[in-house]
């Protein structure tokens, strides 16, 4: 099956695949953290799978990062088999929240930042509390339903409805083809 630019199914989906890993692994940051490479980041959280840490440039009292051990650049390398580990990231975000005394689930913001808004290419979870105490100058970061940022929420809606490999259209615009916020 072809698209409006000639591609293949198949082929979209392949490109997308070398997403997941790359040559970036050996000089990535949060490979290295993941690897407890960098003696400067403490590891808050972690299992087999994947690695909770503070964010270095918090917008709130409570930001930490989920990141998959795993090489996967961003949210837009993901497909329906992923959703799993989209799960996975939050509920590691939820107990690292709750290990800290936050208790209210209205007052937490979890997402990814889309590209081209990602600073490190390694996907990451941003887990924000309390919401009402993200800073002025980083509130724009991560507003849900902007181009910038993409809920967790959002994203995992979009992989369980299978609308890969082109749910990356749906994440750039609300063109009305996928889901919005």
């Amino acid at each position: 099956m072809e698209n409006s630019a000639g591609d293949t199914v198949q082929q979209r989906h392949d490109d997308t695949q070398s997403n997941l890993s790359s040559d970036m692994e050996d000089i990535c940051v949060f490979c290295m953290i993941a690897e407890n490479q960098d003696k400067d980041t403490e590891i808050v959280k972690q299992d087999s799978e994947l690695v909770c840490f503070r964010d270095i440039n918090p917008a709130a009292p409570h930001h930490y990062l989920v990141v998959p051990k795993k090489h996967i650049v961003s949210c837009f390398s993901l497909f329906k088999e992923h959703v799993k580990l989209v799960e996975r990231m939050a509920e590691m975000g939820r107990a690292v929240l709750q290990e800290n005394g936050i208790a209210n689930p209205n007052d937490i913001r979890m997402g990814f930042h889309r590209p081209p808004y990602i600073s490190v290419p390694h996907l990451h979870l941003h887990v924000l509390a309390p919401t009402s105490e993200i800073t002025d100058d980083m509130a724009h970061k991560f507003t849900p339903g902007t181009m910038r940022f993409a809920t967790e929420d959002l994203l995992r809606r979009t992989l369980v409805s299978g609308v890969d490999p082109d749910h990356y259209l749906m994440l750039t615009c609300n063109s009305g083809r996928g889901l919005s916020e």
